[in-house]
């Protein structure tokens, strides 16, 4: 059985994983190494966890997690589905269970905006734990007298909390936006699509979304 442990440590799955972000480095996007992919395998994980599904689905939406953005080695545009043809190969490679690689290939061609659908409950997860992933952190560009509205926005975000509630049919993004930097119209201009897909992601499981700035429900 390949466990999450297993596709964390793969020194080629790293190399991809950091040449892919070099890329997004070269082309003047926020952050999508480790930190992000870390953060999504872990939301993903969380996501599953706290609503019931097995030990191993929850290690299958790490591992798509972990894998999700290594398409944008290849390019940016369409890396969702050049990014499940490399995991798949690379999980085949390394004798994953057939039906196992089907449930995380479709997850990670399934998690970008422009063809996102929440397929399965990994894709799900997964586009949960994507979408839901902004921060100050992953911002690169040091002069904030040159912030497009893309850093603006992510700057502007002191914290960010993604929880589910004791009843388990709510899950809440709860961010704390600096409007020195942004605007919560600037949040909306640009994540507004990424929301509505993070609501239809979590019907899918079961769970109604809801976003809160500032302490004001806005989702």
């Amino acid at each position: 059985m390949i466990t999450f442990t297993d596709i964390q440590k793969n020194e080629a799955i790293r190399t991809y994983i950091a040449k892919a972000d070099e890329s997004l480095i070269a082309l003047g996007f926020t952050e999508h190494s480790f930190a992000h992919v870390t953060r999504v395998a872990d939301t993903a994980r969380y996501i599953l966890e706290t609503i019931g599904f097995s030990k191993r689905e929850q290690e299958l939406a790490q591992i798509a997690g972990f894998l999700h953005d290594i398409g944008n080695l290849v390019n940016r545009i369409d890396h969702a589905q050049s990014g499940a043809v490399m995991a798949f190969r690379i999980l085949e490679n390394l004798g994953m269970d057939p039906g196992e690689i089907a449930a995380i290939v479709t997850a990670i061609g399934n998690h970008d905006e422009g063809t996102a659908q929440a397929v399965n409950p990994i894709a799900a997860a997964l586009i949960l734990g994507d979408k839901t992933d902004v921060r100050r952190s992953r911002v690169r560009n040091r002069d904030k007298t040159t912030f497009d509205i893309h850093d603006r926005v992510n700057y502007s975000v002191r914290e960010s909390k993604i929880r589910i509630n004791e009843s388990k049919d709510t899950l809440t993004l709860q961010l704390s936006i600096d409007t020195d930097y942004g605007s919560i119209m600037d949040y909306f201009e640009i994540f507004l699509g990424r929301m509505l897909l993070c609501r239809k992601a979590a019907e899918t499981l079961g769970l109604r979304f809801r976003l809160i700035i500032n302490g004001q429900q806005v989702v």
